[in-house]
């Protein structure tokens, strides 16, 4: 019924399952999780990642370096690449900016090189980018229209950002995933953006093992979790779980279309 469109596996506090990865995957599916897409982070993770998708039939993989992995150095990109050819991967990222904890121009500009890879990449092998952004607005969106692809364009997940950027967004051929933050006591403006955003382009996600929604605060998150968020903004919506589920689903599949 629901997918997880933007999850850690790798990063999954188990100790509720003994250690055991395959547990918690079973228990999202017994909570009608049918898709996961594990996101890798950096050129560490990037083959466990794959390596994952290959060992779950109902879990894909996307890989690429995350803005605040990039320390004093652009990746380098030809990694990312390789690995990009698995049949289970199905995006590029996550990449994007983040000027919240990068503040100083040097940190920003790495960051800004990096996406222009990620984004170039992305173009080139006609697959979407799966794009965090954090007190970045307007570079983030620059870029996406200077280097990204229009046609296979991708998402902003864990959307935190203002309306006027999700419509900038969803006018550039974006996605919108909502995470967990969604149902947070002081995420009112959020929801206005949830409220607002057309269905046919709405994704939801967990970010496990971080953000657990409401009514698992303070605990890791997890993947089943994400049966919960999408509850949440089914209400929102004036719709039902079965029907956010379906719709969410569909969007999926269309933004990934290696996952179908």
């Amino acid at each position: 019924m629901f997918i997880d469109s933007h999850c850690h596996l790798d990063r999954l506090d188990l100790s509720a399952y003994e250690g055991n990865l395959d547990l918690a995957v079973e228990a999202a599916r017994e909570a009608g999780v049918d898709r996961m897409l594990c996101i890798g982070i950096d050129l560490e993770n990037g083959p466990k990642v794959v390596s994952l998708a290959e060992r779950y039939e109902d879990v894909y993989a996307s890989v690429g370096v995350h803005p605040l992995d990039c320390k004093e150095i652009v990746p380098d990109i030809d990694v990312v690449r390789s690995l990009a050819n698995h049949k289970k991967v199905v995006a590029i990222g996550e990449t994007g900016l983040d000027y919240y904890y990068a503040t100083t121009e040097g940190a920003q500009a790495v960051q800004r090189q990096s996406f222009i890879n990620h984004l170039e990449l992305a173009a080139e092998l006609e697959l979407p980018v799966v794009v965090h952004t954090r007190d970045a607005r307007e570079d983030t969106l620059d870029f996406i229209r200077e280097y990204g692809s229009r046609e296979y364009a991708g998402v902003l997940h864990c959307f935190t950002e203002s309306l006027e950027m999700a419509k900038a967004a969803l006018d550039l051929n974006y996605y919108i995933s909502i995470s967990g933050i969604v149902t947070f006591r002081n995420a009112s403006a959020l929801r206005e953006v949830v409220e607002y955003l057309p269905m046919d382009r709405l994704l939801i996600e967990t970010d496990s093992p971080y953000l657990a929604p409401v009514p698992h605060r303070g605990k890791s998150n997890e993947p089943r979790f994400v049966a919960d968020v999408a509850r949440f903004i089914a209400e929102l919506k004036g719709v039902s779980p079965e029907e956010l589920g379906e719709k969410t689903s569909g969007n999926f599949y269309r933004l990934f279309p290696r996952a179908a």
